[in-house]
């Protein structure tokens, strides 16, 4: 990232830092924001670790369980390039206290439901909220901090990534096995409530500004190596979902994990994500285009090694927690990635970035689910590693890397 100078999860929303800058830095505002960035990714990955019991109760396969998290990702990917422009008359800080609002509404709802197609539905409310607060939230920064306290904001800001996939997952894990999967979208209520209550004392007003058309996404698309980069980035995210929706069944069904170890596998996964963000700063100032190809490779080598390699207990845990060592990389790097390629429009890209990705969960995810049906857990697994290593495959020889300093500088991003 640079000074006044969005990451890839920069909106399409707001035109130049320098029209929103603000005199003095706003940071309880900013941690605010992390809150939703937190809560959010909270409630999207819970079902990824709470698919066995939600299936059972809701007499539904694992496999449609699964498009739990498809339903909210495709939702997101057209809420992220659609909410800047639908909601452009009106105050940035109502617009993200509703979203915090539809994301408690959905926890609630998903809670109380009583079928799979009631679940799906209320997912989608967190769709809206998702795709609409990540369109946002970045441009929403540079009207809270001086453009030369922006990378430390969003550094802040999106550190709530890495701290919910250390929480969500295991933490949805051990609350379904203690009182049962609704337990846990009622805690992610709860968490979505005191993000709301937080935002509504921290947030200033902040009129509406100008918004960059829809259009500008794509012309920034056409331009020359930015649609190979942003398949590659799909590829990335896509494989990794498509694993990743399904851990859950695949440790079951494999060694029979009890719902304890299963929580700290997972917790081991997240805290080796969160340790694979701080990494992946100081690879990225050594070669960005190794680090692009580098942590999807080895995301696959841990994919396919699971499958392949003879089952045991802590083999396992030690590939779950270097998968995610792995993957913590590849959000960071794609967004350095995107800073150096597109500086002049990182907000339109951010907006681009936002759909890409969201359609990477929803497809990853759904592709997941029709493997599983159709060659079982080991199939989904031996898919996904195998699409992780096309991807690496593909980063490598043909996507372009911009060298930092052209343009603006942009730096890599480093994680607080």
């Amino acid at each position: 990232m640079n000074d006044g100078v969005c990451n890839s999860a920069s909106p399409a929303e707001l035109g130049s830092a320098d029209q929103a800058a603000p005199a003095a830095a706003a940071w309880m505002a900013v941690f605010s924001l992390a809150m939703g960035v937190f809560g959010l990714l909270t409630a999207e990955y819970l079902p990824a670790s709470l698919l066995t019991p939600m299936a059972g109760d809701l007499g539904v396969s694992e496999a449609l369980a699964g498009q739990a998290v498809t339903v909210t990702a495709v939702v997101a990917l057209f809420a992220g390039l659609l909410l800047p422009g639908l909601t452009r008359g009106l105050d940035r800080r109502v617009v993200l206290l509703g979203f915090s609002t539809l994301m408690i509404a959905s926890n609630l709802l998903v809670a109380l439901s009583s079928s799979m197609a009631v679940l799906l539905a209320m997912r989608v409310l967190l769709g809206i909220a998702l795709g609409g607060f990540w369109s946002m939230a970045a441009a929403v920064a540079m009207r809270l901090v001086p453009a030369a306290l922006l990378p430390r904001a969003l550094s802040i800001i999106f550190s709530g990534i890495a701290v919910g996939t250390v929480v969500a997952v295991p933490l949805g894990s051990y609350l379904g096995g203690l009182y049962g999967w609704r337990s846990a979208f009622v805690a992610a209520a709860a968490v979505g409530l005191i993000t709301l209550l937080f935002q509504w004392f921290t947030l200033p007003r902040m009129a509406p500004r100008s918004v960059v058309r829809l259009r500008t996404v794509f012309e920034v698309l056409l331009r020359p190596g930015i649609a190979i980069g942003m398949l590659g980035c799909i590829l990335a995210h896509a494989g990794h979902f498509a694993l990743f929706t399904y851990i859950r069944p695949f440790l079951e069904g494999t060694t029979g994990v009890d719902t304890d170890r299963l929580a700290l596998m997972l917790l081991g996964f997240g805290v080796a994500n969160f340790g694979g963000t701080l990494l992946t700063g100081w690879l990225m100032q050594r070669s960005l285009r190794l680090t692009l190809a580098l942590m999807p490779a080895l995301v696959g080598i841990a994919a396919l090694a699971l499958v392949l390699l003879p089952v045991s207990l802590p083999g396992q845990a030690l590939l779950v927690a270097f998968w995610g060592l792995a993957f913590g990389g590849v959000p960071v790097a794609w967004s350095n990635w995107v800073a150096r390629s597109v500086p002049d429009q990182a907000e339109s890209a951010g907006g681009m970035v936002v759909a890409s990705v969201q359609s990477s969960i929803a497809a990853g995810a759904a592709a997941g689910g029709a493997m599983f049906s159709f060659s079982g857990i080991a199939g989904v697994f031996v898919a996904g590693g195998v699409l992780m290593l096309l991807a690496a495959l593909l980063i490598t020889f043909r996507v372009r890397v911009q060298p930092a300093g052209v343009g603006n500088e942009v730096g890599p991003a480093h994680p607080i």
